[in-house]
């Protein structure tokens, strides 16, 4: 029952779907914690927006399974090249499966690019876990990333 849970408040949360109070919290209460976070660069030029980042879990327990969620303030053009384990998931959303990450370990670098499809002058970058495999993350503030990115081709750090 516990899986099931854990599952369709996985799959609530891809698709913005509202989660009963009871259900997430009953899925992860009491789990494993994990410190997840994502330290990566974000560049901008002519509308094609290339990103890159190392999960990493601080510990003290593993994530049998991470996926992390890239959303930006302007659409994405309808056509795109991503890499493997990387999906769209929205107008302005792409998942990528960050996979298991050990205790006090990183995981595999994540890069893309993606077009916009429009070129504005900046693009809001919001990046943040998606799904922990049941595992509960106390310090969300390092695993929620916001990059304001301006149109200069040069990187954002966060």
């Amino acid at each position: 029952m516990r899986k099931v849970l854990a599952g369709l408040a996985a799959l609530a949360a891809v698709c913005g779907a509202a989660v009963p109070a009871g259900a997430a919290g009953a899925a992860v209460a009491g789990g494993p914690e994990a410190d997840l976070a994502y330290h990566g660069a974000v560049s901008m030029t002519d509308g094609t927006v290339g990103v890159r980042f190392t999960p990493a879990n601080h510990g003290p327990s593993a994530a049998p399974d991470v996926t992390v969620r890239l959303r930006w303030s302007a659409a994405l053009a309808d056509r795109q090249e991503l890499p493997e384990g990387c999906a769209r998931s929205g107008p302005r959303v792409v998942l990528c499966r960050v996979g298991a990450l050990p205790a006090d370990g990183l995981g595999e670098q994540i890069a893309l690019r993606v077009r916009l499809r429009a070129a504005p002058s900046e693009v809001l970058l919001v990046v943040d876990t998606v799904w922990s495999g049941g595992t509960v993350d106390p310090n969300r503030r390092n695993d929620r990333q916001r990059v304001l990115v301006l149109d200069t081709g040069d990187e954002y750090y966060f």
